[in-house]
């Protein structure tokens, strides 16, 4: 599928950084970022409904959907029974018949069980009707770990999905990343996967205050650097710029990319920003084998070899199934301890 932008997701610049003289800017959580969104496109767009288990008179799991029953009653806030098979198959077949769902998982974890309805007949349709069907629907919910939750709970996916064609898979940092890109998720006429995170939610914000857009498949430069490239997104990116402000102490000038959609993956702002640097370092949290890092330091030693003074490096979670131990999980994950490490080695430092 090729994955055309269309020309209203410039209603703003890419970068969340322009909106700062554009528009009035509010600190707002991140889940109230994502509930912004989903109200001005219901209010919008009388096709657009949510739907999903507890998303209606218990105002959602993580409150992302708090107060929307009031306003748009029980026919477009939509509580499902604990059968994710069952609502995702409901929501693909809405979106093929002219409506524009937003189906929440309460964790991607989930998804598992619908995987069929979401790899097998949202992404395919398209392309198997010869172009008579698209599914605009988003499927969005938490990844990754959220804390002491054990295997099962704590699985990190968007790696997964980003390696189904037809589906678009975005996972945001921040909540003014979080606004613009599920609102053009909601109005993108093909499946979206909309992945954020269970420590996130709280996190607090500048969001603009009125209506913008950020077109998916444009990655955003947080931090210009010189010295060498940290690419990461979503949640993992608090850790990136954490390393980035030790790095400094020691002379060192990172360049920070958020990707924040990895599939489109934005190779451009990549690939130009290791051309300038000569040194890469990709942070993610899910496992090392067929990752999105593995994806970008191939990209990137195809497209700009020449440039590369060191080996990319990457920073990981583990290889094993995430344990439910807190020391374990700190030494499973990235941190920035492990990122500046990986800096100081492409940096023969």
């Amino acid at each position: 599928m090729a994955f055309a932008v269309p020309s209203y997701f410039f209603t703003f610049a890419a970068s969340s950084h322009d909106f700062q003289n554009l528009q009035k800017m509010r600190e707002i959580q991140f889940r109230e970022a994502l509930r912004e969104a989903l109200c001005e496109e219901m209010r919008r767009d009388k096709r657009v409904f949510v739907m999903g288990e507890e998303v209606a008179e218990y105002d959602g799991a993580y409150k992302v959907s708090q107060g929307m029953l009031a306003e748009f009653g029980p026919g477009r806030v939509v509580d499902t029974p604990i059968a994710e098979l069952g609502f995702a198959g409901i929501g693909v077949g809405a979106a093929m018949n002219g409506l524009r769902p937003v189906v929440e998982f309460m964790t991607f974890n989930f998804s598992l069980v619908a995987i069929d309805q979401v790899v097998n007949s949202a992404a395919k349709m398209m392309s198997m009707s010869g172009g008579q069907f698209h599914v605009p629907i988003v499927f969005r919910g938490p990844t990754g770990s959220a804390g002491m939750l054990s295997s099962q709970h704590s699985q990190a996916f968007e790696n997964w999905y980003a390696n189904c064609p037809g589906l678009k898979v975005i996972v945001p940092s921040n909540p003014s990343d979080a606004k613009g890109l599920l609102k053009s998720a909601i109005r993108d006429d093909d499946p979206v996967i909309f992945m954020e995170s269970e420590q996130m939610y709280g996190d607090k914000g500048p969001v603009a205050d009125g209506e913008y857009l950020i077109p998916i498949g444009v990655a955003d430069i947080k931090r210009p650097g010189t010295d060498v490239t940290i690419v990461s997104f979503g949640k993992m990116m608090k850790v990136a710029l954490k390393a980035a402000e030790e790095l400094v102490k020691e002379q060192v000038n990172a360049e920070v990319i958020d990707l924040r959609t990895v599939r489109p993956l934005d190779y451009y702002t990549v690939i130009e920003s290791v051309k300038k640097t000569s040194r890469l370092v990709v942070v993610e949290e899910s496992w090392p084998l067929g990752s999105i890092a593995a994806e970008i330091a191939f990209k990137v030693q195809k497209e700009a070899f020449d440039f590369l003074d060191a080996p990319v490096r990457r920073v990981t979670g583990g290889d094993v199934p995430l344990p439910y131990a807190p020391t374990l999980i700190e030494a499973y994950l990235p941190n920035p301890a492990r990122v500046i490490r990986a800096v100081k080695e492409v940096m023969y430092l």
